[in-house]
């Protein structure tokens, strides 16, 4: 059995792209996108189509209403391949306004339903800043599932699990790239990957703290620069990986085994985080990695979305 088999007998495997026509060889339960993938994924010419007849159909309305549908197309195409969820991400320029992220929310649900797609197929995807975190709370009430992203730290974490959003998900590459970075010619990657990685360090603490005590939140470790990272957190509720490391797993054989598991975190002694507003601020405020990585992941998806806005202005124009 090769090594991704082996990890879907531990963890439900998601694809982490918006190219779906790579979906079919790796059999993924749901799929993941962002700005950035589906920026790349539409300037490829197998997708050219898919953006053009967009833009046609939706000609003389907004560049923003046109975004809108194009991701819900994509995420549409990705559920004919996947049998479970796909998430959907709302404009990262919204991250600091909570009624903005809620109305965007809403009518991207609005435009699946349209499209005769059940709104339990669909993540709506939300950086993990306290505004954010408070419209996921508003839109959850409303049966619409949501999936935090950009997400670095504990604090992060328990204010998601209490606003009871359906998923998180944590970034082990950017945190691992944080470490690495900073360390410069004094990092060991073998001293300071695999089960020590800062990345996988961060995950396992959420997961054994969700795990303790008793949150229903679904934690999905992403952003994997290394199969290590992957294969030392099998047993998490979900991984988003990409279709370069989901080919590692499926042409390896290494053995697989569990390393992260509820009855393990069940008798941890682990300390209750509080999360108001002023102390998640502080916090995340206190965590250098946390604070730089959450600013730049809002700004990168923020200019992917700026270029795409740009892609499909020269289209209604020409």
């Amino acid at each position: 059995m090769n090594a991704l088999d082996q990890l879907k007998q531990y963890t439900t495997v998601v694809a982490d792209s918006g190219d779906f026509n790579l979906l079919e060889a790796y059999k993924p339960q749901d799929a993941t996108t962002n700005p950035s993938l589906i920026l790349k994924s539409v300037q490829k010419d197998e997708y050219r189509p898919l953006l053009e007849k967009t833009v046609k159909d939706l000609k003389g309305a907004s560049i923003g209403d046109v975004i809108d549908q194009l991701l819900v197309n994509f995420g549409k195409e990705i559920l004919k391949i996947v049998p479970g969820r796909v998430s959907t991400e709302v404009d990262a320029r919204l991250s600091f306004n909570t009624p903005a992220t809620v109305d965007k929310g809403r009518h991207l649900i609005e435009l699946y339903e349209g499209q005769g797609i059940d709104r339990e197929r669909i993540l709506i995807k939300i950086a993990s800043t306290w505004e954010g975190i408070r419209a996921a709370e508003i839109l959850q009430r409303e049966n619409i599932n949501c999936n935090m992203t950009l997400l670095f730290s504990l604090p992060q974490a328990v204010a998601c699990a209490e606003a009871k959003a359906k998923l998180i998900s944590p970034f082990v590459g950017r945190i691992y790239d944080f470490y690495k970075k900073r360390a410069g010619a004094d990092w060991d990657e073998n001293r300071d990957g695999g089960a020590n990685d800062p990345g996988v360090q961060s995950v396992r603490e959420i997961y054994n703290y969700y795990k303790k005590f008793g949150y229903s939140t679904e934690v999905m470790g992403a952003s994997f620069r290394t199969v290590s990272q992957i294969v030392e957190l099998a047993g998490c509720d979900l991984l988003t990986i990409s279709p370069d490391l989901l080919k590692q797993l499926q042409d390896s054989t290494q053995k697989i085994e569990r390393k992260l598991d509820p009855q393990g975190a069940a008798s941890l002694d682990i300390a209750r985080v509080p999360v108001d507003e002023p102390t998640f601020r502080l916090a995340v405020n206190d965590d250098p990695m946390a604070t730089e990585k959450l600013a730049d992941g809002i700004r990168q998806f923020a200019t992917d979305a700026g270029k795409l806005e740009k892609l499909i202005g020269e289209l209604q124009q020409a």
